[in-house]
């Protein structure tokens, strides 16, 4: 179906496509989301929709021996991007701490869940570790910032792509456990307060701005950054391994889940 045939919401839009890949991959989705910049909540006005989901297939697709596709891309254009990970996939990648599923299971952008996937995201919270984590976020703080925030003119929304990151090693640090996902919850609980203004400006100027426009660097944020990629580069390597070695609780939920 093409988008200028459809009528309803795109909430509606999203319903629909997740039924189509239930129906056509002979899945169940346990869990679908909005990532990105509209979970965030610093979308742009053209932004598109970042559709992430979970699902699982029949219990004999995991028992016989043929190497096995273990995700879905499902639909890539300017207003959709869909894909999802099998329910083995993302148990493996919890057991190795991966930010990125965490935000998943953060998503204040919710299209659909199962009582399966409660209980996958309550098992998951024993696998979190703090210096995976902390490691994810600096990682990507420090890429986008020397990729994206050097030259004098920059795209704004890149700023986010910094800060966001910067701001959740701060909440790992004083909380020790997964970030909000959105940018707002961030910011009330762990930037400074000098830096509010800064960043609220920042926010306002990013509403107004496409994806590709381009503002004069912002030195006060860029000091910033700098000066906290260093204090997390110095933290990162005196901490501790705390990750989680034992695959016992995974195991169990997913044996339960295809079990039905």
């Amino acid at each position: 179906m093409r988008y200028k045939d459809f009528d309803g919401t795109i909430e509606e839009l999203i319903g629909l496509k997740l039924r189509e890949i239930e129906k056509q991959e002979n899945v169940k989705i346990l869990h679908a989301i909005e990532s990105g910049s509209r979970a965030w909540g610093f979308a742009s006005p053209d932004s598109d929709y970042d559709v992430r989901f979970l699902y699982v297939r029949p219990m004999k697709y995991y028992l016989s021996l043929e190497d096995k596709k273990d995700f879905i891309d499902w639909e890539l254009d300017d207003t959709l991007d869909i894909n999802g990970w099998d329910l083995s996939k993302a148990l493996r990648h919890f057991h190795k701490s991966n930010a990125t599923l965490y935000e998943w299971s953060n998503s204040p952008i919710v299209y659909h869940t199962t009582p399966e996937w409660d209980k996958v995201n309550r098992v998951s919270r024993d696998y979190f570790s703090c210096k995976s984590a902390m490691y994810h976020y600096y990682g990507t703080a420090k890429k986008n910032y020397y990729a994206y925030l050097l030259e004098d003119l920059v795209k704004y929304k890149k700023y986010f792509y910094v800060l966001r990151p910067i701001l959740a090693c701060k909440w790992i640090e004083k909380k020790k456990c997964p970030p909000p996902v959105l940018f707002c919850e961030l910011i009330s609980e762990v930037l400074e307060d000098e830096m509010k203004p800064v960043v609220d400006r920042l926010l306002q100027a990013k509403k107004k701005m496409v994806e590709a426009e381009k503002g004069e660097r912002i030195e006060e944020l860029n000091r910033y950054i700098s000066d906290n990629l260093a204090v997390f580069k110095r933290k990162l390597e005196v901490m501790e391994d705390d990750r989680r070695s034992d695959w016992e609780q995974l195991n169990e939920v997913f044996m339960e889940i295809i079990r039905k």
